[in-house]
């Protein structure tokens, strides 16, 4: 509790500052602080975030960040769960250090720590003591005001779209990275970005997250900004490997490939956010063929109070089509944003469509009020459920009905300033008769607060 008041303290005294620094990115390593360099008489604050290291453009920036949370479920799991009267709490530290020497050559290591207390049952996810999670080096061949050209090699956080497959997994208590290289190329208004890594598996742990050999990932992501009539547009591929894949349909080996378009902008109130994926590949001695198309709309307006935004976002997303027949239907995520549905995090995209109409109001430019209600059902009434991490919840072998449940949620977001974050969030989750024929079946209370620093 005192590092968390003395952050917050940190965080409001430098409210003076919030109209000079630049925006914190998803992405910390985004971050550009050389104009700090024009400062005539930096704060300590402009010299936490640039250093200047002998002659020329070389300096330093160090950074960090620390979020606590406090989650209670009634019912957690449908049921499955222990019960917990008192709920738990997670804290997550960030810190990193970011070395630019000259215009060829940059390093950037971040630490994390992920704690938690009060939970009955923990994962690395939940908990991870401390860990190097990026360690990368950049070496610049090519960079002017038109193009650039990036070589970068190392532990990284990876991140494109909006985090549909490819993710930092914010929402969790642990992030995640990849050890791998990557091309990054820019001209213009087009990037492509081309990358080989290996997955980051957590271990509760200090410093032990090693090399991991059993999950592969390689690809490339293309991106056209400022294009007539759709506005933005990502190509990519995305291959995938992993030793060991579960499936409502048994267990294998998996070689996945992903092609996939996304389209995003807006039309003057309007905003919008189109995505369409197939994947093909082998799974043990099956033939993979999955899909999913997903529409996100709204409407903001702007003319009466509150500016209230509404909003439509309907999402398909296939699972399997027959049991034993030597073919997989299911989508597999890859490694998507872990609240997914919400910050309760109770259903992962797979063997899905949903319905998610929702209101956001604005009651203060620093304060919104967003309310959703989100109705799920099975694809395909032979394959299961999976969970955020696309792991298999509940297997749908001898149940015929497709209506998971509904889920209602609301939360107010608070950002005084560009440090600080403030949210709380309740959940109610109605059980469907799928649910209630898998298991328990109990419906679901989730009452959320997060805290959030950043420097």
């Amino acid at each position: 509790m005192k590092h968390l008041l003395l952050l917050l303290l940190m965080a409001c005294s430098f409210v003076m500052y919030g109209q000079t620094i630049t925006a914190f990115k998803p992405l910390r390593y985004d971050e550009d602080y050389s104009l700090f360099k024009k400062d005539t008489a930096p704060g300590w604050y402009q010299q936490l975030k640039y250093t200047p290291i002998g002659l020329g453009n070389s300096y330093i920036s160090f950074g960090a960040e620390a979020r606590f949370q406090y989650f209670r479920f009634t019912n957690e799991g449908w049921g499955e769960e222990p019960r917990d009267r008192d709920g738990y709490i997670f804290a997550r530290y960030l810190a990193h250090a970011d070395l630019h020497a000259g215009k060829s050559f940059r390093a950037f290591v971040q630490l994390q720590s992920s704690l938690a207390n009060g939970k009955a049952r923990t994962s690395p996810v939940d908990e991870n003591p401390l860990e190097v999670h990026q360690a990368f080096a950049d070496v610049t061949f090519l960079h002017n005001k038109k193009n650039s050209l990036i070589l970068r090699a190392g532990r990284q956080e990876l991140l494109y779209g909006i985090q549909r497959i490819l993710s930092v997994r914010d929402g969790p208590n642990n992030r995640h990275s990849f050890d791998g290289v990557k091309l990054l190329y820019t001209a213009g208004n087009y990037k492509l970005d081309a990358f080989y890594s290996h997955y980051v598996a957590s271990k509760k742990g200090i410093f032990n997250d090693g090399f991991n050999n059993y999950v592969k990932m390689y690809g490339a992501y293309f991106t056209r900004n400022k294009l007539p009539v759709l506005q933005h547009i990502d190509l990519y591929y995305i291959g995938f490997w992993r030793d060991k894949a579960l499936y409502d349909d048994g267990v294998g080996k998996e070689h996945r490939h992903s092609i996939g378009s996304h389209i995003w902008g807006n039309a003057g109130n309007w905003r919008y956010d189109v995505e369409g994926l197939y994947q093909f590949g082998k799974w043990s001695t099956a033939t993979i063929s999955a899909w999913t198309a997903s529409l996100n709309t709204s409407y903001k307006f702007t003319g009466i109070k509150f500016s209230p935004e509404v909003g439509f976002k309907t999402e398909m997303i296939s699972g399997d089509r027959q049991y034993n027949d030597n073919r997989l239907n299911t989508f597999y995520p890859l490694f998507p944003r872990g609240a997914y549905f919400g910050l309760a995090a109770l259903i992962g995209p797979a063997n899905l469509f949903d319905i998610h109409p929702s209101l956001a109001i604005s009651l203060t430019r620093k304060l919104t009020w967003n309310i959703d209600q989100d109705i799920f059902w099975r694809l395909s009434s032979n394959d299961g459920i999976y969970g955020p991490n696309a792991a298999l919840l509940y297997s749908g072998k001898n149940i015929s009905d497709k209506h998971i449940g509904n889920q209602l949620a609301t939360d107010f977001v608070y950002t005084p300033n560009p440090f600080l974050y403030f949210r709380a969030e309740f959940t109610w989750f109605n059980s469907g008769p799928f649910l209630q024929q898998a298991g328990p079946g109990k419906n679901i209370i989730f009452t959320g607060v997060t805290t959030q620093v950043k420097l």
